[in-house]
């Protein structure tokens, strides 16, 4: 029986996801929040649902999107900033209850590399939380709400920086200048190395796991963002002489690689 994936949140990550799933032939249901994007999802062969989620209330048709679905796939970033100061851990624990009183059991959470803070040297899934942002914070409290629940099985991505097609983070730095901390590592991914995993983690059935997401090269800030702006003929950022040594994080993908897999995308674009 063709298995049925849910994913909740058909942006940047989640519609080529949904893209890669209907190729191997999984049956594929997406949400938005767009009205526009409904007929983009369905000539994809997406099953397309319209749903907002919100601190306080879920709008659209969350309860038939989970009843058509075994596994869910939640991709629905904190957005802490700016005037948007609602609670995600209040918009997350209203999912949960809707996600309860579905047949749901299969759940992957993705999260972010930024719940260990600013924590020096190597750093892998054994490594405590230490978030020093409020989306951090929060993020670790999701991830907490839903591996402790009993009903249902999930296992946590933590992915390091997103880099893929029309999103490089050198764009963001380009021109900017005082930027402190050059010689710290980065800590990115591919796109295409997001899906990847994703994908292997459903078809290998890893649940109630943890997995950090980062491809396995990490050259210092500097040199890679000056490279990239190079490449991309745009002005490169300009980062302080730091005094500052400390060598900064390097997140390792241990449990994904213990288990013999590999990333497939380099980071340099």
């Amino acid at each position: 029986m063709t298995e049925k994936i849910g994913i909740l949140g058909c942006g940047w990550l989640g519609f080529p996801l949904a893209q890669a799933l209907v190729q191997k032939n999984y049956e594929v249901y997406g949400t938005t929040t767009s009205q526009d994007k409904l007929e983009t999802l369905k000539n994809e062969g997406i099953n397309p649902y319209l749903v907002s989620l919100s601190a306080s209330k879920i709008e659209g048709e969350i309860q038939d999107f989970l009843s058509r679905i075994d596994t869910l796939v939640i991709n629905v970033p904190p957005r802490l900033r700016g005037t948007s100061k609602e609670s995600f851990f209040d918009k997350m624990q209203l999912l949960l209850e809707a996600i309860k009183s579905s047949s749901v059991s299969r759940i992957i959470f993705i999260s972010s590399t930024a719940v260990y803070g600013d924590v020096y040297g190597e750093v892998t899934e054994e490594t405590p939380t230490m978030p020093n942002t409020e989306s951090g914070r929060q993020l670790v409290q999701v991830e907490k709400l839903f591996q402790t629940d009993d009903s249902i099985r999930t296992t946590v991505i933590r992915f390091g920086g997103l880099i893929g097609p029309d999103r490089n983070p050198a764009t963001m730095l380009s021109g900017r200048t005082g930027l402190r901390n050059g010689h710290d590592p980065i800590n990115l991914i591919h796109l295409e190395d997001c899906i990847h995993m994703i994908i292997t983690i459903l078809e290998k059935g890893y649940w109630g796991e943890l997995f950090n997401g980062v491809y396995p090269h990490h050259p210092a800030k500097r040199d890679f963002y000056t490279e990239q702006a190079q490449k991309l003929g745009i002005p490169a950022p300009i980062y302080l002489k730091d005094s500052d040594k400390n060598p900064g994080k390097i997140v390792v993908s241990r449990n994904f690689l213990d288990k013999s897999h590999v990333f497939n995308t380099s980071i340099a674009l």
